[in-house]
C-alpha cells in the first residue's frame, strides 16, 4: 500500500497536476476539484503554510545604495552625451530591502521547488505583454497568508462537498484555505 493516491495518472503527470492545483489555491485562496485530488493537494498546500508560517519573521533588514536610471516627465530614461556617445544618466537612491536569513532563504526555495510561476494579466489591457507582471508566490506566502495563520497548529485548508460532477458521478469539493 502506497503512501499517497495515484490518481490514474504517471508520476510525471500526477506531479505536475498537484503542482499547478497547489500553486493556484495558493493564489486564489480556493479551488473545486475531486475529493481525492483535494486530499493530495491539502496535504502539500498546509506544508508549505505550515514552513511560512515558522519562517515569516527570519529576515534582515538593510539599507543599500542602488544606482535608478533618472527619467523625464514621459517616463523615459533620460541621456547625455558624453565623448560623442549616448548614456543614461544615474542617480543614486539609499533602499530598505529585506535579506532573507539561511533558514528562511532555504524555506523560500523549497517552495519554489513546488510552486509553479504565475504571472498576471489585468483584464483592462488583456493582450499587452507589458502590462503584465509576475507574483511572487513565496512572498505572498510569507506576508499575506503566514499572518493569519500564526496561533494555529495546522489545518489551515478545509473540504466542502458541493455534490457529484455530472460527467462522470464523481465527488466534487471546494478546497479553500481557512
Amino acid at each position: 500500500m502506497s503512501g499517497y493516491r495515484k490518481l490514474g495518472r504517471t508520476s510525471s503527470q500526477r506531479k505536475a497536476l498537484l503542482r499547478s492545483q497547489v500553486t493556484q489555491l495558493l493564489y486564489h485562496g480556493r479551488i473545486i476539484t475531486t475529493e481525492s485530488k483535494a486530499k493530495e493537494v491539502m496535504k502539500i498546500a498546509d506544508g508549505l503554510i505550515a514552513l511560512a508560517v515558522k519562517e515569516k519573521d527570519d529576515f534582515q533588514t538593510v539599507t543599500v545604495t542602488a544606482k535608478v536610471p533618472r527619467k523625464d516627465a514621459e517616463g523615459k530614461r533620460v541621456k547625455e552625451v558624453v565623448d560623442g556617445k549616448k548614456r543614461t544618466v544615474y542617480d543614486e537612491v539609499q533602499k530598505e530591502i529585506k535579506k532573507d536569513n539561511p533558514a528562511r532563504l532555504h524555506a523560500r526555495r523549497q517552495m519554489l521547488k513546488v510552486l509553479y510561476p504565475v504571472t498576471e494579466v489585468p483584464k483592462e489591457a488583456a493582450g499587452r505583454k507589458r502590462n503584465t507582471k509576475k507574483i511572487d508566490l513565496p512572498k505572498k506566502l510569507f506576508e499575506e497568508i503566514a499572518p493569519k495563520y500564526v496561533g494555529r497548529n495546522g489545518g489551515y485548508t478545509r473540504i466542502i462537498k458541493i455534490g457529484e460532477r455530472r460527467g462522470d458521478g464523481a465527488m466534487e469539493v471546494v478546497l479553500e484555505l481557512v
